[in-house]
């Protein structure tokens, strides 16, 4: 293929924003800032000078759609400006089990290769549904979009190792389980719920089958001074890619000092 055949191929290339909308409205991580903006000059000239809007913008990085970077859980670890652009971008696939899981479920690696072929370096993209409970959503529901959404089964981050995974996504608050984070403690009443329904399918508390000393926050902990990072709130077109495997994208801010970057996240799918 010469260059122009491949300008030509990537003119008709299918582009979908993988993105949630970011607004003053975008719930954060519980416990996190909210994202504020204001306008320090307007058209009229109103707040110091005239000729043009200007805006200051105030938040923190987790808001909204968002890569966890190294140093986030991992204080000798990459910025996030300190990755290469390749190390975002490359082939991947994204998984669709939302019709698999429900309020707490786990989800496990086998749940998600009899869905979709995965390879090892791929991008993995989890779609468990739970972005239609997002704020800008009909079906808008932020306890059970950050405090009720599925997670991964005790096998999860070992698999994900394996496989060497250049990142992954999730379309929910976390890509750990939230009754392996803070919010267990934060919301006792869902904590009871999310252990009911565990017994009640494998037969096991929660402690017995996560011990806190090794499953707290496993995903972040375990996985990112390996340097196997996630992005967190996907959604925007991500029901049109289901279960295929397509060219990803992710676009933080290169930023040499952040912890995390809010981000831009898209997949390209060849032409039909």
């Amino acid at each position: 293929m010469n260059n122009n055949e491949f300008l030509e191929f990537m003119d008709k290339v299918r582009v979908y924003d993988l993105t949630q909308r970011l607004s003053i409205h975008t719930p954060p991580w519980p416990s996190y800032m909210p994202l504020q903006i204001q306008y320090f000059k307007r058209l009229a000239g109103a707040h110091m000078g005239q000729g043009a809007n200007g805006q200051i913008i105030k938040t923190s990085n987790h808001v909204g759609t968002h890569i966890d970077g190294q140093i986030h859980f991992f204080a000798s670890g990459k910025t996030i400006g300190e990755v290469p652009i390749k190390d975002w971008i490359g082939q991947g696939v994204v998984v669709d089990i939302s019709d698999e899981v429900e309020d707490y479920s786990l989800y496990s690696p086998e749940m998600l290769m009899k869905k979709a072929e995965i390879k090892n370096g791929d991008i993995l993209i989890i779609n468990t549904g739970y972005h239609k409970y997002s704020w800008d959503q009909p079906e808008s529901d932020e306890v059970r979009y950050f405090v009720k959404h599925p997670g991964p089964d005790p096998e999860f981050h070992k698999w994900a190792l394996e496989m060497k995974f250049k990142w992954i996504g999730v379309d929910c608050g976390s890509a750990d389980h939230p009754m392996n984070t803070i919010i267990r403690d934060w919301h006792p009443k869902p904590f009871i719920e999310a252990e009911k329904k565990l017994k009640a399918k494998y037969h096991k508390t929660w402690d017995e089958m996560f011990p806190l000393e090794e499953y707290y926050q496993v995903m972040h902990l375990n996985l990112f001074p390996k340097g196997l990072l996630h992005a967190e709130n996907l959604g925007g077109e991500l029901n049109k890619v289901n279960n295929k495997r397509v060219w990803i994208g992710l676009f933080p801010l290169r930023g040499i000092e952040l912890e995390s970057s809010m981000c831009r996240i898209i997949a390209l799918e060849p032409p039909e």
